[in-house]
């Protein structure tokens, strides 16, 4: 028995015929994780517990000089640096949960991603006998990258804000969109 798509017309791919909505929901989850995280980071006691996480220790020689560099800028002033990734992540977890300016979306939180990877996380470091994670930034930069060519694969998303101020302004396709105008704005 061959699945059919709202059109009527199957090809048996389950996936392929529900990826409008699919996407949306992996946007949406994905938003709702990024929420958690960030307002955990408005956690009491976060800030006094955060400066200690960069630290060079375990890490290989050559990489001391940046993980020195940053254990020197967020000892100056740890809060900052806290809230001010706290605020990045909520906002960022805002615009993947209402679809908002994707596509600055998408490329700023693989770029965040892979900030936090790099600086708090250590690149998953300190490697050596029994570590078997590399953290998670790297994951999530990947599912923004994901993400990006899921939105070029299968064009614009009818179910999220940007859909609706293309309507009215057409030229918010340049911040909202990768791939092709799969529906004219005015018009689904």
């Amino acid at each position: 028995m061959t699945a059919t798509n709202a059109t009527g017309s199957g090809t048996g791919n389950w996936w392929a015929e529900n990826a409008v909505w699919l996407k949306t929901v992996f946007r949406i989850v994905f938003g709702v994780i990024w929420l958690i995280d960030g307002s955990l980071k408005f956690a009491p006691g976060f800030v006094d517990s955060f400066a200690g996480s960069i630290s060079p220790d375990g890490q290989p020689g050559w990489l001391a000089p940046w993980f020195n560099f940053w254990a020197s800028q967020v000892d100056t002033n740890t809060a900052f640096y806290v809230y001010f990734v706290g605020s990045l992540e909520l906002a960022l977890g805002l615009a993947l949960v209402f679809g908002f300016m994707r596509k600055v979306a998408y490329a700023g939180g693989a770029i965040l991603s892979l900030f936090i990877w790099s600086v708090p996380e250590g690149f998953g470091g300190p490697y050596g006998p029994g570590s078997t994670d590399i953290g998670t930034g790297a994951m999530y930069a990947l599912l923004f990258l994901a993400l990006i060519v899921i939105n070029a694969t299968y064009g614009p998303s009818r179910f999220s804000l940007d859909a609706l101020v293309e309507r009215k302004f057409p030229r918010w396709r340049m911040l909202a969109e990768l791939g092709p105008a799969r529906f004219a704005p005015g018009r689904d």
